[in-house]
């Protein structure tokens, strides 16, 4: 786990906390496990109390604490104080201090005692989320380097992507290279049959053929763990291995860890040459290819959903704070992707707008509930709050190398096409593509979703207001792809899918007769 330190706190913030829980007694000393200062609040009372700790038993505290309440001690000068420590992942990591009188606070030291006590529980919860918010973007960061690797391994998996793309690619390879009738790769558990042909004559039931190589052939390949070749249509084994299929038959097992997973048949009708040992030996080396392809492409598919796992756990880390907001960062993702296709973006851009899209709001795990859920209007100070989760963003993605370039659109989805907006006041087609993408989207769904100071306003109202902030706060060019979108007939599924309001229309008035 990270290491936990105080330091890393906002440490004004919480004694602004401190003066609310106990306005009669604001004075503040934060030490850290040492009993060394670390901050105080800006008072005489806390300076002096901050100056006079370090000398206190040699320069490092050994005040005792059994845990609970408040423990109370005297400096060597007379001054007396009360003592908090804080706790955070079951470590102890410093204290909270403040001077003491037992004339002035003997009266309200329980009350005191529990302020102190909740101060530190927030000090260590935000510690804690710190610590495990650190150790889940390191183990992002890991997971998606095995990722990168694994794409890396096989140049056909890199060109095709697809699994059965590439198996269908060696499959027809192979048919060719060997004059093979028929090559299958058999997965019955994963009901899988994947073919390639080159006949020399028709096969009238090839689907009963390809039906036939999942039940006993692959079986008995399954428990053998060897290669079967049956080239004699009088061999025994056909009554019960591949009954009334008169064609020569290899197939050989393809092993996934220690089980055979799935199997490789080639087939070919009588009046073909026997399969030789060569046919076998390069039977084999395919099969040996398969079982790395397959076992590559199982970790791809591994790792794949892991690391989308984990972005949902990110998201709804943030998505938990504030219950009005759940779903926002899926719709978001969602009205983002159909935008990026309807321009036209493909492969490596679109995957860096799917990424960037789906966790452009995870810095707002950093936000104070207080702000976040706040319902009322936020003050310039909470919103400043609220100004900064672009940047957090940025803060927690960018040490994923494999998101270098789906980060911008995550961190820069504030900024305004007339320059106006936030972190860094980015102007025009100076802002990312994907961050203009991904601010339409957003504030469609900000406009149209439920929050705890509004209900959500129907698409309508969604779309007159895009339209108005078109060339201030939003691209043009964006707004009307997005327009398009829209504007089908019927409506796009996703409107019902996400419950977004329609306004109700007003009919036309009956035209009056003679």
């Amino acid at each position: 786990m990270a290491e936990l330190s105080l330091r890393d706190l906002d440490l004004p913030r919480y004694h602004r906390w401190w003066k609310r829980a106990s306005p009669t007694a604001t004075a503040l000393v934060i030490c850290d496990e040492q009993g060394l200062p670390v901050w105080s609040a800006d008072d005489a009372t806390s300076t002096q109390l901050a100056a006079a700790l370090p000398q206190h038993h040699g320069g490092a505290l050994r005040w005792r604490f059994e845990g609970g309440g408040l423990g109370v001690d005297a400096l060597a000068d007379g001054q007396r104080l009360a003592y908090r420590p804080v706790d955070a992942s079951g470590r102890f990591v410093g204290w909270l201090v403040i001077p003491w009188s037992d004339a002035e606070h003997s009266t309200d030291m329980d009350a005191m005692a529990e302020a102190l006590d909740d101060l530190a529980t927030a000090m260590a919860d935000e510690l804690q989320l710190k610590a495990d918010l650190n150790g889940m973007t390191a183990e992002l960061a890991e997971r998606y380097d095995e990722l990168h690797l694994v794409y890396g391994v096989d140049e056909q998996v890199r060109r095709h992507g697809s699994q059965e793309v590439v198996i269908q690619s060696l499959l027809s390879s192979c048919a060719n290279h060997l004059d093979v009738d028929v090559v299958a790769f058999v997965r019955p558990n994963k009901n899988q049959c994947i073919s390639a042909m080159a006949l020399s004559q028709p096969i009238h039931n090839l689907d009963l053929v390809l039906v036939e190589m999942r039940g006993d052939l692959y079986r008995f390949v399954q428990a053998t763990r060897e290669t079967l070749v049956m080239n004699d249509m009088a061999d025994a084994r056909r009554a019960y291995i591949f009954t009334d299929m008169p064609y020569k038959i290899l197939a050989c097992p393809v092993r996934c860890e220690n089980h055979v997973d799935a199997m490789l048949v080639l087939l070919n009708h009588r009046h073909k040459p026997d399969f030789s040992n060569s046919d076998r030996r390069l039977a084999d080396v395919l099969a040996s290819q398969l079982t790395r392809l397959v076992q590559a492409m199982s970790m791809v598919q591994q790792l794949s959903d892991f690391t989308r796992q984990m972005a949902a756990a990110l998201v709804e880390a943030v998505e938990a704070k504030d219950p009005y907001t759940r779903g926002h960062s899926e719709r978001v993702h969602h009205l983002s992707m159909e935008i990026g296709r309807a321009m036209d973006i493909r492969d490596k851009d679109l995957e860096n707008l799917y990424w960037g899209s789906l966790l452009h709001d995870v810095g707002k795990i950093g936000i104070p509930d207080a702000v976040l859920c706040k319902p009322a209007r936020l003050t310039p100070d909470e919103y400043a709050f609220i100004m900064v989760h672009p940047e957090r963003s940025y803060e927690i993605l960018r040490h994923i190398d494999y998101l270098a370039d789906a980060v911008p659109g995550a961190r820069h989805h504030q900024e305004k096409w007339d320059g106006t907006g936030y972190p860094h006041g980015l102007k025009g087609e100076r802002i990312p593509l994907h961050a203009r993408i991904i601010a339409v989207a957003d504030t469609y769904d900000s406009i149209t979703s439920s929050r705890a100071y509004r209900a959500g306003r129907p698409h309508e109202d969604a779309m007159r207001e895009i339209d108005r902030v078109s060339g201030t706060q939003l691209d043009p060019s964006v707004v009307a792809v997005f327009r398009q979108l829209c504007d089908t007939d019927p409506p796009p599924e996703w409107m019902s899918r996400f419950n977004i309001r329609r306004a109700p229309t007003t009919p036309a008035p009956a035209s009056a007769h003679g």
